[in-house]
């Protein structure tokens, strides 16, 4: 069947709760003791519904089986699942507020294979549709050499509280986005 990019369907929740550690337990633990990312995991790292009810989330497919997933928000929160959450996040206002670059996971096996920058592509060009020029993100350690890579600045290091009273080390970053079609003046 190939490799196919889609948008995040409710029915594949329990395929993203099986790769989400997977890939944090792999990808993560270069730069992540395992109590920090059993921490994590859940209230940082989890499937987060809203953004699939929201349209915004992407799975990346290869036979049948999904091997990615990242995408945007145009909600307020810029990590973190569905544990804690009370109701819908406060919308942003695209003409002053950054679309929020959110929740990627690779599958190890299928790592540093352009599957990041697929999802991330996607995501840009949706967010951008939808009336966004600015985008934040908050990255991991592992991750933050993917969205520097594609024009991402560092705003702040910082870190990040988890419950169990340990750090986790986090990247605060932004890009602001060209007009799309925007014409090559020759």
């Amino acid at each position: 069947m190939g490799t196919q990019l889609r948008l995040a369907r409710h029915a594949d929740v329990p395929a993203l709760s099986a790769l989400i550690p997977l890939s944090v337990r792999a990808l993560q633990s270069p730069f992540y003791s395992a109590a920090q990312m059993d921490a994590a995991l859940g209230p940082v790292f989890d499937v987060d519904r809203q953004l699939i009810a929201d349209g915004t989330y992407f799975v990346i497919e290869r036979d049948n089986r999904i091997i990615g997933c990242g995408g945007w928000s145009r909600r307020k929160s810029v990590c973190g699942g569905d544990a804690g959450r009370t109701g819908p996040d406060a919308l942003l206002d695209p003409a002053r507020d950054p679309a929020r670059i959110r929740a990627f996971f690779i599958h190890p096996d299928h790592a540093r294979q352009g599957l990041g920058t697929a999802l991330l592509e996607a995501s840009e060009t949706a967010l951008q549709a939808a009336g966004f020029s600015s985008i934040e993100l908050v990255a991991t350690l592992a991750g933050e050499p993917l969205y520097a890579a594609h024009g991402y600045v560092v705003l702040e290091r910082y870190d990040y509280a988890l419950p169990n009273g340990l750090p986790l080390a986090v990247v605060r970053m932004s890009k602001t986005l060209n007009e799309i079609n925007e014409p090559v003046q020759a």
